[in-house]
C-alpha cells in the first residue's frame, strides 16, 4: 500500500497539484504558475524578482524626462529647419536626424539617470521626445509648413522607439 499525501497550493488550499516554485519549493495551482524560461515561479517570487531589475529612484522619471524633453526640442527643431531648407528632400535627412538625435538623447538620458532601470523610466523618457516635438509641430502646423511637418513625424516616427530600445537596452542586433 502506497503512503500519498494530498499536496495543495499556497494560496488555494482546495486545489490539489505536485506543482512546485523552481525557487521557493511552495506547491502552486495552475493559475498562481507563472510560466519562465527555466521553469514555473510563483507570483510572489517573480514579483520578488522584478524588484532587482527595477533600480530607478523617484527623481529618474523626472530627470529622465525632462532631458529627452529638452533635447527633442532642439532635436526636433533642426529636423524641422532642414526639412523647411530642403524641401522634398528634407524628409530623407529627417530619417538621418532621427536615428542620430534618437541615439544620442538616450545616451545623454543613460547618463543622467546613472543608467538606472524600470519599465516607467523607459516610458517617461519615450514620452519625453514626444512632448519635445510638440512645440514645433504646433509652429509648423499654424504656419502651415507641410515638409517641415512631414519630417517631424518621421523624427518622431524614428526617434521615439530608438530612445525607448536603448534605453531599455533593447538589442535589434548582435
Amino acid at each position: 500500500m502506497t503512503n500519498t499525501t494530498m499536496t495543495t497550493c499556497y494560496a488555494h488550499p482546495a486545489r490539489e497539484t505536485t506543482l512546485r516554485c523552481k525557487r521557493c519549493e511552495r506547491y502552486i495551482c495552475t493559475s498562481c504558475a507563472i510560466h519562465t524560461p527555466t521553469g514555473y515561479m510563483c507570483k510572489d517570487c517573480v514579483r520578488e524578482r522584478q524588484k532587482v531589475f527595477d533600480t530607478a529612484m523617484w527623481y529618474d522619471y523626472l530627470i529622465g524626462f525632462g532631458v529627452t524633453f529638452a533635447l527633442s526640442i532642439v532635436a526636433s527643431a533642426i529636423t524641422a529647419f532642414v526639412s523647411t531648407l530642403i524641401g522634398f528632400y528634407g524628409i530623407f535627412a529627417a530619417i538621418f536626424i532621427a536615428g542620430g538625435a534618437g541615439t544620442l538623447i538616450a545616451d545623454i538620458a543613460l547618463r543622467a539617470v546613472k543608467k538606472r532601470r524600470s519599465k516607467i523610466l523607459f516610458t517617461s523618457c519615450a514620452a519625453g521626445v514626444v512632448f519635445g516635438a510638440l512645440p514645433a509641430i504646433l509652429f509648423l502646423f499654424f504656419t502651415g509648413q507641410i515638409f517641415a511637418l512631414i519630417g517631424i513625424g518621421i523624427y518622431l516616427f524614428v526617434a521615439t522607439p530608438a530612445v525607448y530600445a536603448r534605453i531599455s537596452g533593447i538589442q535589434l542586433t548582435r
